[in-house]
């Protein structure tokens, strides 16, 4: 029981949209509020763990940097951006963030991915510029690269 473990409590535990899952599957409405609920008990994790900083809500908390992707994961979610997602053979079925580890163990990759010819790449870097943004403002840092055949990407760490 994983997510019993990782505090949620109930077996079929509150995802984040990493962007390498199916869509989503309740209604629009009634994810928006499991993300709200998920994003407040995060914020209230920084206040009460931060006690040291200026605005605790504003820095990352240790559950956070144990788990980056799942944090930045909602961080977006949370700011109304669109994950991309899979179907069950493993295609890009919509466009949208994709969060992943990345090197060092400590830092996240963001990507702008969607369905092969929608557009995706005209799209990421308005669209990752956005994600950094969200991400700036929560403590994370965000820098933008480019990687092989020139498809953008941003590498997420925990700002020093």
């Amino acid at each position: 029981m994983a997510s019993e473990e990782e505090g949620t409590g109930r077996p079929d535990g509150f995802e984040a949209a990493t962007g390498d899952g199916p869509p989503c599957g309740t209604t629009p409405r009634a994810r928006a509020a499991e993300v709200r609920v998920a994003f407040e008990g995060l914020l209230q994790i920084r206040r009460l763990t931060n006690t040291g900083t200026g605005d605790p809500a504003a820095v990352p908390a240790q559950w956070e940097l144990r788990r980056p992707v799942r944090a930045v994961a909602l961080a977006l979610e949370a700011a109304g951006l669109p994950a991309s997602a899979v179907d069950g053979s493993g295609q890009r079925v919509a466009t949208g963030y994709r969060v992943g580890a990345a090197e060092p163990p400590a830092a996240v990759r963001v990507e702008w991915l969607g369905p092969h010819g929608g557009g995706a790449a005209q799209d990421e870097e308005r669209a990752l510029t956005e994600c950094a943004a969200v991400l700036t403002r929560l403590g994370w840092e965000a820098l933008l690269y480019r990687g092989p055949r020139r498809r953008r990407f941003l590498e997420v760490e925990p700002a020093s």
